[in-house]
């Protein structure tokens, strides 16, 4: 599945590729491939800047804002980065509308700070300040908006991130922190999230493809003469799975790492999948086939490939990469609380 690392995400989102100290946190996506595909997505059209891409509960997502984020992207890769950024931009406003219905406020002074931070980063870089602004297509306002939504969202997570919380999230996952690392391929179908008939038809495909798989490797051992010592059997149904597991992400899978067969590379605990993805691969054990496995992306099977173990750490080493990723969590729980109960309308870019 596609790869947006988060601080490119978070830069294409705010505008802010050139000002380090602005860079803003972003959910954890699932991977691009190692190389690029050979065939590219046509650009996306373009819409008039101040149309709506958007409406989260009444409030309107301007087109701007995505166009903000696409000057980021390469032209051949709009229409693939569109959605995201659009679904960002829908995720920042739903957590907005939470927080500003919280009565959290975003003192002025902490934003004039923000605003000063980033005047100064901007000369240290022999830039204009007018002038960054009109190439990100932003209005101070605008930024002051931004910086108000960030310092809310900051004081809303500070409140929640006790020292009790994290230290229970360290002690009942430690492989989040101990820098194990896992390979899998991965089989991706992305069926319409809001059709029931959709979504289960497309979990018995995968099924299917798990049965197909199990089947040939059953059939490739059998094929082995019967004084083939343990260590080469176990060896030759690696291969067998791996092989035949690949051959079907090839032809199937609806996501860019089809080219490497479903390969997404190594990949941590936390910080790099989306948690549903994550929690499920170092779930398993190498070359065991996963169940089904939902995500925002769709469904996916995935093939454990291998694993690299971590090492031993306290919690005092790590409450920082501890934090951000309840941080990180607690975002992503709140947005697929609120957009269960949200109005949202996403407008197909003009042709």
């Amino acid at each position: 599945m596609h790869k947006i690392a988060r601080p490119w995400l978070a830069t294409l989102i705010a505008g802010w590729a050139a000002i380090p100290v602005l860079a803003q946190q972003t959910p954890a996506t699932l991977p691009k491939p190692a190389a690029a595909p050979t065939a590219v997505a046509p650009a996306a059209p373009a819409a008039a800047p101040n149309a709506v891409a958007a409406t989260v509960n009444g409030q309107p997502v301007l087109e701007s804002a995505v166009q903000r984020g696409l000057k980021r992207v390469p032209p051949a890769r709009h229409a693939e980065a569109r959605p995201e950024i659009v679904n960002y931009l829908i995720e920042n406003a739903l957590l907005d509308q939470y927080l500003l219905q919280l009565r959290i406020a975003a003192d002025a002074k902490e934003v004039d700070k923000k605003i000063e931070q980033m005047k100064a980063e901007i000369q240290k870089e022999k830039m204009d300040y007018a002038k960054v602004l009109k190439d990100m297509q932003l209005t101070e306002g605008e930024l002051r908006e931004h910086i108000a939504s960030d310092l809310r969202w900051d004081k809303y997570a500070q409140s929640q991130a006790t020292d009790k919380v994290l230290r229970d999230l360290f002690n009942s996952s430690k492989d989040m922190f101990d820098g194990s690392m896992v390979r899998v391929r991965h089989i991706l179908l992305t069926p319409n999230a809001s059709d029931v008939k959709a979504v289960e038809a497309a979990r018995a495909q995968l099924l299917a493809m798990k049965k197909q798989i199990e089947d040939q490797t059953a059939a490739g051992l059998a094929k082995l003469p019967a004084t083939t010592a343990a260590l080469e059997r176990e060896q030759a149904r690696h291969k067998l799975i791996e092989d035949s597991f690949a051959a079907l992400a090839k032809e199937k899978s609806a996501c860019p790492s089809k080219q490497q067969g479903g390969d997404v590379g190594w990949f941590d605990r936390a910080g790099t999948m989306v948690e549903p993805f994550a929690k499920a691969a170092f779930a398993l054990k190498e070359y065991e086939i996963s169940d089904v496995v939902q995500t925002q992306f769709g469904l996916h099977l995935m093939l454990m490939l291998q694993k690299r173990p971590g090492k031993e750490f306290k919690f005092e080493e790590k409450k920082d990469e501890v934090k951000e990723v309840y941080c990180d969590r607690l975002r992503e729980s709140l947005v697929t609380q609120l957009r269960q109960r949200a109005k949202i309308a996403i407008t197909p870019p003009t042709k």
